[in-house]
């Protein structure tokens, strides 16, 4: 589904990427793994368009799309639900979802909510209410949920355990577990919270440094706790 060769990419002069490859399975959970600096949220913000590769090829089921902006990138089934500020606090839990169907006609925006709602029952019950009243973990399956109205192929997601209690991370992965299982998104994940991560997802790859260093299944870095200290040390 998603494939990138050799990307190259970094913030005003400073590289970050270096000649990356790696790619996504249709109907797969793939977690990108590795220590603060690694570059892992960079190659989210290549992929959806915010930021330009400067080497190297991006395709989204065959077609190029380096250069293309995030708009367009959602248009053709890519979402992406960044880590930090996840939901418009102001704004009530529907305007929150409106937001994630701007590009939707209106009639295709509401039923795409109304799916989407049935997934998220305590944002059914919630939706008049203002986002930043919910607690943490209903920030972030309302962040999930708004990204899921476009009804993208490919969801990716940015350390969505962020700030939350242990309980409420196992709340989140399993609810991302069972959108790839039961809508059969493809998901994409960077997360910090490894060993939780390891246990959802179908394969992992390692960064270190902008480089990959590892790639293979879960249960392999499950056994090999050197191996996971190789990767964040």
């Amino acid at each position: 589904m998603l494939e990138i060769s050799g990307l190259e990419t970094g913030y005003g002069k400073k590289q970050v990427l270096f000649d990356l490859s790696m790619e996504v399975k249709e109907g797969e959970i793939l977690a990108l793994i590795g220590p603060n600096g690694a570059a892992k949220s960079t190659i989210l913000k290549a992929v959806c368009g915010l930021i330009p590769p400067w080497n190297g090829e991006i395709q989204f089921n065959g077609t190029i799309i380096n250069g293309i902006t995030p708009a367009e990138n959602v248009a053709r089934g890519i979402t992406f639900a960044p880590q930090g500020s996840r939901v418009f606090n102001d704004l009530t839990v529907m305007e929150n979802l409106e937001i994630g169907g701007f590009q939707l006609p209106r009639k295709e925006a509401k039923k795409r909510i109304t799916e989407v709602l049935e997934f998220f029952p305590i944002l059914k019950e919630r939706k008049r209410q203002d986002a930043g009243r919910l607690s943490g973990g209903e920030q972030q399956m309302l962040a999930l949920a708004r990204a899921l109205v476009p009804k993208p192929k490919l969801l990716m997601l940015d350390e969505p355990s962020l700030g939350l209690s242990p309980n409420l991370v196992n709340t989140v992965f399993k609810k991302v577990s069972d959108l790839n299982k039961e809508l059969g998104v493809s998901i994409l994940i960077v997360e910090q919270k490894v060993r939780d991560v390891l246990e959802i997802c179908n394969r992992a790859y390692g960064l270190k440094l902008g480089k990959v260093v590892f790639e293979g299944l879960p249960t392999e870095l499950i056994k090999d706790k050197n191996r996971i200290k190789e990767i964040f040390i």
